[in-house]
C-alpha cells in the first residue's frame, strides 16, 4: 500500500518517496497551470511511476487536445488506452475521434462507428458505460440511409446494439429498455397497421359466411378468427370493441360483457372502451353495472375529470333523474380541475332537457365569476342569451368580457360581437362595433386599423353560405388581405433591423423609409428569348380544332414566325382559341396621320379607304360589304390571294426589302418612302387582325 509523505518536497527529491500519491497530485495540479511544453516532462515522470493512472493520462491528453496537436494526442492514446480500461479516459478518446471526423462526411461517420465498436469491445461491460451505449445508438440512428435496403440495414444494426446494451447491468439499463421499446414500436408501427388491415379483411370474410355453412358453425369460425386476431393485436381497442359488438348483435349480451371485461384488463387505460362498456350495460338495463364503470372511470382518470363528470351527469339524468344530476354537479364543480365545460354542459342540459331557462342562466352566471377569462365560455353564454332573445344582456356580456380579455385572446369574441350587431343591431351600432374591433387589432392584423375595405362589406352582408360577390372576387379580396398583412410584417421587420442606423436620421426619415417595400431580386432571372423557344408548329399542325386550324391558315408568314419564336410559357397559359378569336375579330382604330399621307392611296390603290397604324386597310362599312361580296369570286380565281397580311415594319430599309420581295419597283418604294407614312398596304391585302379578307381595290 502506498504511503503518504507528510513533509519534505513533493516526494521526488532526495530521500523522498516516489510513490507518494499526495505529492503526485500536487505535481499534476501544477502541470495544469503550465504550457504543454513545460508540463509534458512532469506528466511523463508521473506516468512512468503510475502507468495505470487514468486521471493523469486524461489530463495529459486533454492538454495536447487543447492545443489541437492531433498527432501527439494519437500517440498518447496509443500508449494508454489498452492499459487503462477506465470509462472517462475512453470517453475522452471517443470525443477526440468524433471531433477530427466531424467534417469528413460519410467516411468520417464510418471511422467514428469503428471507434465506438473498438471502445465498447473493451469497456462496454463497465457499469458506467450506459451513456456510451446511448451515444453510439444515437450515432447509428443519425447515419444516412437513402435506399430501403440501407434503411433496413441501419434498423437491424441499431436493434443489435440495443439488444447488447440491455443485457449489461449498467446504471442506465432502465432508460435503455424504454428507448428500445420505443424504437421497436416506431419501427413496427407500419407493419402492425398492415397486419391489422389484413386481419380485419379476414374477419369481414368470415362473418360474411361465404361457404354458406350453418349458423352455429359459422359463429364458431368467427369466434376462432377473433381469438387468433387478438393474439397479434392484443392492445388494439377497435378489435376488442368489434368483437364485443359482434356478440351483442347476435344476441349474446353476456358474452359481449365478458369480452369488454377482458378488453379492460388488456388495455386498462382505454377511456373509450369504458364508455362503450357502460353504454352497452345501460342499454340492456344493467344500470348498477354501468354506474360502477363510470365511477371507476372517475376515480382512475384524473386527466379527463371534466369530460368524465359531464358524461356521468348525463348518465345520472337519464337513469336517476334531475335531482341526482344536480347534486352531483354541485359536488363536481368544487374540484380544482373543473373546467368551464362542466358549467356549459349542465346549463345546456337544464335548458334543453329540463326546459328550465332560469336554472340554466343561474349556472352560466355562477360560472362567469370563475371563467370570465375564457373566450370559449363567453361565446357559449352569449349563444344561450341569444336563444333567450335577451339582446341587452348579450351586449353587456360582450362589453364586460372585452374589457378584461387581452387583445390576443379577444379576436373571436370581437368577431361574434360584430356578427351579433349585424343580425340584431342597427347600422350605427354595427359600424361602431366594427370600428372598435379594428382599433383593438395590432399592426400585424391589418394594414391600417382605421382603413375601410371592401372585405368589410362582404363580411357584413354575407349570410351562411350566401355571399354578395362571386367566388373569384372573394378569392381576390382574401389575397389582398393576406398581402396587406404580409406587407406590414415585412415593413415592421425591416424597420426593426434598420432601427440602429435610422435613429441618427431622425424620426421623419425612419417613418419614410419604413414604408418602402422593395422587390426581392435575388432570385430574379433575366429574360432572354434565346433561352427557350416555343414548340415548333405549322399552320397545318395537328392537335388543334378545325376552327383553330382555319384561323392559323389565314395568318401571314410573319405572324406564324412570330408565334414560333415565342418562349415557352411556365405557369398559367392563355387560351389560344380565345386569343386568336379576339385578334381576328377586332377592328383597330384609324391612325390620325393616315388621311394626311397623300401618296399612300396612289401607291396602294386604296382610294377612300384609310390606313391603320399596323398597315391594315380601314374601309367604310359599305365598301367593306362590297369587298366581302367580291371575296368569294376572287378566291375562286386565285386562292393564293386569300391570305391576311401582317403589319409591315416602320423601318424604311425593311420596307424596301419587303417591296423587292413582292416585286415592287424602286419608284414605288421611293414614293412610299416620300409619303412619310409609317404603314403600308399592298395590293390584294387585307387586315390580318380585322378578319376582312377582301380582295384589292380597283
Amino acid at each position: 500500500m502506498l504511503e503518504e509523505n507528510s513533509g519534505g518536497d513533493a516526494g521526488h527529491g532526495d530521500g523522498g518517496d516516489i510513490y507518494n500519491v499526495r505529492a503526485a497530485e500536487i505535481l499534476a495540479n501544477e502541470a495544469l497551470l503550465l504550457p504543454i511544453n513545460e508540463a509534458a516532462p512532469i506528466y511523463e515522470k508521473l506516468l512512468a511511476t503510475f502507468p495505470t493512472a487514468a486521471k493523469y493520462w486524461k489530463q495529459y491528453v486533454e492538454a495536447y487536445m487543447a492545443t489541437n496537436n492531433d498527432e501527439a494526442t494519437k500517440q498518447i492514446f496509443s500508449r494508454c488506452l489498452l492499459n487503462c480500461l477506465h470509462i472517462s479516459l475512453w470517453r475522452c478518446y471517443i470525443n477526440f475521434i468524433r471531433r477530427i471526423n466531424d467534417k469528413r462526411g460519410s467516411e468520417g461517420l464510418d471511422e467514428t462507428k469503428k471507434a465506438f465498436d473498438f471502445m465498447l469491445n473493451y469497456v462496454g461491460n463497465d457499469a458506467a458505460s450506459g451513456p456510451v451505449w446511448m451515444e453510439y445508438i444515437n450515432l447509428l440512428k443519425s447515419m444516412p440511409a437513402v435506399t430501403p435496403h440501407e434503411e433496413s440495414h441501419r434498423m437491424t444494426t441499431v436493434r443489435k446494439v440495443y439488444q447488447k446494451a440491455i443485457l449489461i447491468p449498467t446504471n442506465h439499463v432502465e432508460q435503455l429498455w424504454k428507448d428500445y421499446e420505443n424504437f421497436e414500436n416506431s419501427v413496427s408501427r407500419t407493419l402492425e397497421e398492415q397486419q391489422c388491415m389484413a386481419w380485419k379483411r379476414l374477419l369481414v370474410f368470415e362473418k360474411g359466411n361465404p361457404q354458406r355453412i350453418d349458423a352455429t358453425t359459422a359463429n364458431r369460425r368467427v369466434t376462432f378468427t377473433y381469438e387468433q386476431c387478438l393474439m397479434y393485436l392484443y392492445h388494439h381497442p377497435d378489435i376488442w370493441y368489434d368483437y364485443a359488438m359482434w356478440h351483442a348483435k347476435n344476441g349474446s349480451m353476456d358474452s359481449a360483457s365478458k369480452i369488454f371485461q377482458r378488453a379492460l384488463k388488456a388495455i386498462p387505460d382505454s377511456e373509450v372502451l369504458k364508455y362503450a362498456f357502460a353504454e352497452m350495460e345501460e342499454s340492456r338495463g344493467a344500470i348498477q353495472t354501468a354506474k360502477t364503470i363510470y365511477e371507476s372511470l372517475l376515480g382512475e382518470n384524473a386527466s379527463v375529470t371534466s369530460l368524465a363528470n359531464i358524461q356521468f351527469i348525463r348518465f345520472l339524468r337519464r337513469t336517476e333523474g334531475i335531482e341526482a344530476a344536480r347534486k352531483y354537479f354541485l359536488d363536481a364543480r368544487k374540484s380544482p380541475s373543473c373546467t368551464y365545460h362542466l358549467y356549459v354542459a349542465y346549463a345546456t342540459m337544464a335548458f334543453c332537457v329540463d326546459k328550465d331557462a332560469k336554472v340554466a342562466q343561474s349556472v352560466f352566471e355562477a360560472g362567469l365569476k370563475r371563467f370570465m377569462h375564457e373566450p370559449g365560455y363567453i361565446l357559449e353564454y352569449a349563444d344561450f342569451l341569444c336563444r333567450l332573445n335577451d339582446d341587452r344582456n348579450v351586449r353587456a356580456l360582450f362589453e364586460r368580457a372585452l374589457s378584461l380579455l387581452p387583445p390576443e385572446e379577444s379576436t373571436e369574441v370581437w368577431r361574434r360581437f360584430a356578427q351579433f350587431e349585424q343580425i340584431y343591431g342597427d347600422l350605427s351600432s354595427m359600424l361602431k362595433v366594427e370600428q372598435r374591433r379594428k382599433s383593438s387589432r395590432t399592426s400585424e392584423d391589418v394594414l391600417s386599423a382605421s382603413e375601410n375595405t371592401l372585405h368589410d362589406i362582404v363580411s357584413r352582408y354575407s349570410y351562411m353560405d350566401l355571399w354578395p360577390c362571386s367566388s373569384k372576387e372573394l378569392d381576390y379580396l382574401a389575397r389582398q388581405e393576406w398581402l396587406a398583412k404580409n406587407i406590414v410584417k415585412k415593413v415592421d421587420k425591416s424597420a426593426m433591423l434598420n432601427s440602429g442606423s435610422m435613429l441618427d436620421k431622425g424620426a421623419a426619415g425612419f417613418s419614410a423609409s419604413a414604408k418602402v417595400v422593395r422587390p426581392e431580386t435575388s432570385q430574379m432571372i433575366i429574360y432572354d428569348p434565346r433561352q427557350m423557344k416555343g414548340p415548333e408548329f405549322a399552320a397545318t399542325s395537328s392537335g388543334y380544332t378545325k376552327e383553330v386550324e382555319d384561323m392559323l391558315k389565314v395568318l401571314s408568314p410573319s405572324v406564324v414566325s412570330f408565334i414560333k419564336n415565342l418562349p415557352a410559357i411556365e405557369g398559367p397559359s392563355p387560351d389560344i382559341d380565345v386569343v386568336l378569336s379576339v385578334l381576328l375579330q377586332s377592328t383597330l382604330p384609324v391612325a390620325q396621320s393616315a388621311g394626311k399621307a397623300g401618296g399612300v392611296s396612289e401607291l396602294s390603290g386604296v382610294g377612300k379607304a384609310g390606313l391603320n397604324q399596323n398597315g391594315s386597310v380601314h374601309r367604310p362599312p359599305r365598301e367593306r360589304r362590297k369587298d366581302v361580296e367580291r371575296q368569294g369570286v376572287q378566291e375562286e380565281e386565285d386562292a393564293s390571294t386569300v391570305q391576311s397580311r401582317a403589319a409591315v415594319p416602320r423601318d424604311i430599309f425593311r420596307l424596301r426589302q419587303i417591296q423587292r420581295s413582292r416585286g415592287l419597283g424602286v419608284g414605288g418604294a421611293a414614293a412610299a418612302s416620300q409619303s412619310g407614312s409609317s404603314a403600308f398596304s399592298f395590293s390584294g391585302g387585307g387586315s390580318a387582325f380585322s378578319g376582312d379578307h377582301s380582295a384589292s381595290t380597283d
